[in-house]
């Protein structure tokens, strides 16, 4: 870890913006170390036929500053399951801020480091500043209802900020022998509903449509104030008809903008979800009222930081979205 860390101070303006991702992956850093294995890259870029899988930080913020959004950026740290260290979490701070006005960076840790994941999460918070955190149970491998990993909930519960959990099917270890491990149960919504009910001032956003559990994440978000569902890794063409009915009623201040950029763009998730038979009046709060309650950006904002150098061309093409595109 850098001795000079820089903590991230939010300047993002709610009222100059028309949206919130609340799903994207930053998953190189400026070293270049990626955040897991060659395997699992190749696999999930075959997967999502994604181009390019690791685009810099710098190159997403100028992306979403042209469209007049926000992203939350994360990574994950799977180091005892893949045997892989992420990404540095320090680096993809600093690279938010520089670029506070349009990136909001969550934290990752390992839950099955035990202690070093709690001393590791609070320096996360109370040294980078970080927004929230991310955390994917099958690709890190645990049970998130298991009793070992409640000490970490509560501390997450002490500092009020969300934590994204993948649920559902998974892109990372797609068509590799036995998934490469990856075991699918640990993605059941059904074992968030244990922590959000335990936890009940720890915000849940359970990530992307949760097939084959939809009817679960739909009833655990609609019982619990305190869970929500982001709508990334699938083209709204696709999503679950429960999902979308009930985004229109008891959901509609629940549900959250978020593409799983860079394996689907914010163009093409928007121009299929401008065609689903959603009311006039929820869709701005999935794409950013709900969003900007659920990050406390109602918050008066930092600064923005001095303007970043503007990115290099990336020097492959930008990644085209899987027709049958489905959550990493």
């Amino acid at each position: 870890m850098g001795n000079h860390a820089v903590k991230y101070e939010c300047a993002v303006d709610v009222d100059q913006i028309v949206a919130v991702d609340m799903h994207v992956h930053l998953e190189v850093d400026s070293c270049g170390h990626e955040s897991m294995p060659a395997d699992i890259m190749e696999a999930s870029s075959k997967y999502f036929k994604a181009e390019e899988r690791t685009p810099s930080a710098d190159a997403i913020a100028d992306i979403y500053r042209k469209l007049n959004m926000a992203a939350v950026v994360f990574t994950i740290d799977a180091r005892t399951q893949m045997g892989h260290l992420p990404n540095s979490i320090d680096d993809l701070v600093e690279s938010c801020a520089r670029n506070n006005d349009v990136l909001i960076p969550f934290g990752s840790v390992d839950p099955r480091t035990g202690e070093d994941a709690l001393v590791e999460a609070r320096r996360q918070v109370e040294e980078l500043g970080v927004r929230g955190f991310k955390f994917h149970p099958s690709v890190q491998g645990f049970d998130p209802s298991a009793q070992e990993f409640y000490p970490l909930w509560s501390l997450l519960e002490s500092f009020g900020l969300p934590c994204v959990f993948h649920t559902g099917q998974n892109g990372m270890g797609a068509g590799l022998p036995g998934g490469r491990g990856i075991k699918l149960r640990f993605s059941n919504p059904l074992l968030l509903d244990d922590v959000a009910a335990d936890f009940p001032n720890l915000p849940i956003i359970m990530a992307h449509p949760s097939v084959p559990w939809q009817d679960e994440a739909n009833s655990i978000a609609t019982h619990k104030a305190n869970v929500f569902i982001d709508l990334s890794g699938w083209s709204p063409k696709y999503f679950p008809e429960s999902l979308v009915k009930q985004s229109n009623n008891v959901l509609s201040k629940k549900v959250l903008f978020g593409t799983d950029f860079p394996l689907i763009t914010p163009e093409k998730w928007l121009a299929a979800f401008a065609e689903l038979p959603l009311k006039d009046q929820v869709r701005p709060g999935i794409l950013k009222d709900n969003a900007v309650k659920v990050l406390g950006l109602d918050a008066p904002a930092a600064p923005a930081a001095p303007a970043a150098p503007a990115a290099q061309e990336p020097s492959k093409a930008a990644p085209e979205q899987n027709k049958a595109a489905q959550h990493a």
